[in-house]
């Protein structure tokens, strides 16, 4: 089928040799929301010969703004993310391998993920997956790609075991829980996701080529709203607690995040932070100004959303009434306090 990818082999970066490397590539992709549904999109009509999907959600009305693979109907029925996304991708080419799984991604199940894949694309939501990533593929010699995006603003990086340095490089631990802004306290634009989604895809052909001298060395950083576009270098740190000590403290940990607790259907996530305490009225304000439903007292925030009740404590650790699975409730946590 030559005829289908004419357009990217006479391309001079990539030609016959490029695609045929192409076709014998696998591709993780972690997170099948914004930024992967636009990856997995751009890779599978590339014709990238093994893609590896990873969502523990659901399709929802609130994703169709941005998520390019889900239409109406898909939400209608809670269809898996990963599920809808292999459906309309088996669709535009049926010569490629598109594997799904429908499971959070954790210590315990990251591993098996990765097994025979030659890059992963990071298109999550939250900073402790990223770290997880982070120490799985520098323990296991696999490049991954890093991309961020709320608001009007992006980032994209990518991070080569033996070549570059790593997360940790940039920030050895994740921010505190509730310091930073989700898509569901700030909101994000579609040309946003589209973008840094576009941007990693990019990244992943230019080293699933071969073309590793055009690869960008910098973390890349852009806000459409304010026309801003620079590179920020990120230098390997001497030392680093992961690419220097070879300490894969994400990976190592296998405390769950989140157990199932007396009252029905009540979770408790505790994601463990180590930086401290959570400002609980920074957080106040910014779930104030998204219109959500919330409560300061002298011990706690409670947060009401979506028929959700969070009981949200100054560690970090949170109780979700109404939440059935694990799952469920570490995406509220996610979405609205972030992690």
């Amino acid at each position: 089928m030559k005829d289908r990818y004419i357009k990217q082999i006479n391309f001079k970066g990539i030609g016959e040799e490029g695609q045929e490397r192409l076709k014998k590539s696998k591709v993780l992709i972690i997170g099948c929301g914004a930024l992967g549904t636009v990856a997995a999109n751009s890779l599978a009509r590339t014709g990238v010969g093994t893609l590896r999907i990873v969502d523990r959600d659901f399709v929802e009305y609130s994703n169709l703004h941005r998520q390019i693979l889900f239409d109406e109907e898909d939400a209608e029925n809670s269809i898996p993310k990963v599920e809808a996304a292999k459906t309309k991708l088996q669709k535009v080419n049926s010569d490629i391998t598109i594997e799904t799984i429908v499971k959070d991604v954790n210590s315990i199940t990251i591993e098996k993920m990765i097994e025979g894949m030659d890059l992963i694309i990071d298109c999550t939501d939250n900073f402790k997956t990223r770290y997880l990533i982070n120490d799985t593929a520098f323990q296991h010699n696999i490049p991954w790609i890093y991309g961020g995006a709320v608001g009007s603003t992006g980032a994209i990086k990518m991070f080569i075991p033996g070549k570059t340095g790593c997360l940790r490089c940039m920030m050895d631990t994740p921010p505190s829980a509730g310091s930073i802004a989700t898509c569901d306290t700030a909101g994000v634009i579609n040309t946003t996701t589209g973008i840094v989604g576009m941007h990693q895809s990019t990244a992943a052909i230019k080293y699933l080529t071969g073309n590793l001298e055009a690869l960008e060395n910098k973390m890349i950083y852009f806000d459409l709203w304010e026309n801003e576009f620079q590179t920020m270098q990120l230098p390997k740190k001497e030392g680093c607690t992961c690419c220097g000590n070879h300490k894969f403290e994400y990976l190592m940990d296998k405390m769950p995040e989140a157990i199932h607790i007396c009252g029905n259907n009540t979770i408790q996530v505790d994601p463990q932070n180590s930086k401290g305490k959570v400002d609980l009225r920074q957080l106040y304000e910014r779930l104030l100004e998204a219109a959500v439903e919330v409560k300061l007292s002298a011990f706690l925030l409670n947060i009401k959303v979506e028929g959700y009740e969070i009981k949200l404590f100054d560690d970090g650790r949170a109780i979700i009434k109404n939440a059935k699975t694990i799952e469920e409730a570490k995406g509220l946590y996610a979405k609205y306090i972030g992690y």
